[in-house]
């Protein structure tokens, strides 16, 4: 299979405080293999640490839209995709730094094979560890026992989201890829009406993959396309909406495909035991800092129920 990007792609990242991780990715993508078939679009969700300022690389076609406020992931890829016309998009996160021949590798993957929609890459750390990101379709009973850390607690008898048991050696069908690099099919995309913006952040990838798999095409993990990702690396400095976005995008994929009483028990198990558990393990910590933004994402929980409850984040 070849190796070479003789295609054009969009590629859409999502830039929100990436600091220099922004420009190293920038700085793969103009190095890569093909790179004058890139199209870029990086857009802004209202930075404020300059790091989508002089952006412009020899050799690469980018373009910056700035949003004003920050309107969240799913919605700034739609934006980004919207700007883009090629066959296939790629959404990339500002926290990787793809290979030579990375991007190449999974796009002839997804040429090659009309049943699939959608291809992930295989994410590796800066000492070439494999990080294990391909996961399971969650179903309702498995979003309460993640919600009530049970897969950690009966490890032999809740499975995981992730695949850890899986080395991610081998090219292969899965139910879900990483929303760090996704690429899709463009009229798949249009057909599946983007990426769901209810998901601020979080989960929009495992319910983009989902309706993937509901239309009759594949997912698939391109273990020859390697790319190197942090991981966490722009919202590390928030971890109260970070822990609160993500427990509000469980209650919102389980209201969406498992139902109203498969959200509210995910909900319930959310305030009574999720949250109290962290809390009590901050404080045993002695980490004041971390106790703090527990609260403040219960808070925010709590804050949002209304729409939770009765309208599904709509």
């Amino acid at each position: 299979m070849t190796a070479a990007l003789t295609a054009a792609l969009d590629v859409v990242i999502v830039n929100w405080n990436a600091g220099e991780q922004l420009r190293a990715c920038l700085a793969s993508l103009a190095a890569s293999e093909g790179a004058e078939h890139l199209r870029v679009v990086v857009v802004d969700n209202a930075s404020g640490d300059g790091s989508a300022d002089g952006l412009d690389l020899p050799g690469l076609a980018l373009t910056l839209l700035r949003n004003r406020e920050n309107l969240g992931f799913a919605r700034a890829c739609n934006q980004g995709a919207a700007l883009g016309s090629s066959d296939a998009i790629l959404f990339l996160n500002p926290d990787t730094e793809v290979s030579r021949d990375g991007i190449a590798r999974a796009r002839a993957r997804l040429e090659a094979e009309p049943s699939t929609g959608i291809v992930g890459a295989r994410l590796v750390d800066a000492a070439g560890q494999t990080h294990r990101t391909c996961a399971r379709h969650p179903t309702g009973p498995s979003l309460i026992a993640h919600t009530l850390f049970l897969d950690r607690l009966l490890p032999g008898r809740v499975p995981p989201h992730f695949l850890r048991d899986w080395d991610h050696a081998e090219t292969r069908a899965v139910d879900a890829v990483m929303g760090a690099f996704l690429m899709i099919r463009r009229p798949l995309f249009a057909r599946l009406g983007g990426f769901d913006e209810r998901f601020f952040v979080y989960w929009e990838d495992a319910d983009l993959c989902a309706r993937t798999s509901a239309a009759g095409f594949a997912v698939r993990h391109v273990a020859e396309a390697e790319i190197r990702h942090r991981g966490q690396g722009t919202t590390e400095a928030v971890k109260d909406r970070r822990l609160f976005y993500f427990l509000r995008a469980q209650v919102l994929y389980a209201h969406k495909h498992h139902g109203r009483a498969a959200a509210l028990a995910v909900l319930a198990a959310a305030l009574a035991v999720n949250l109290p558990v962290r809390l009590g393990r901050a404080l045993v910590r002695g980490a004041p800092g971390d106790a703090g933004a527990v609260i403040r994402a219960g808070r925010m929980l709590v804050t949002a129920l209304p729409g939770l409850l009765t309208r599904g984040g709509r």
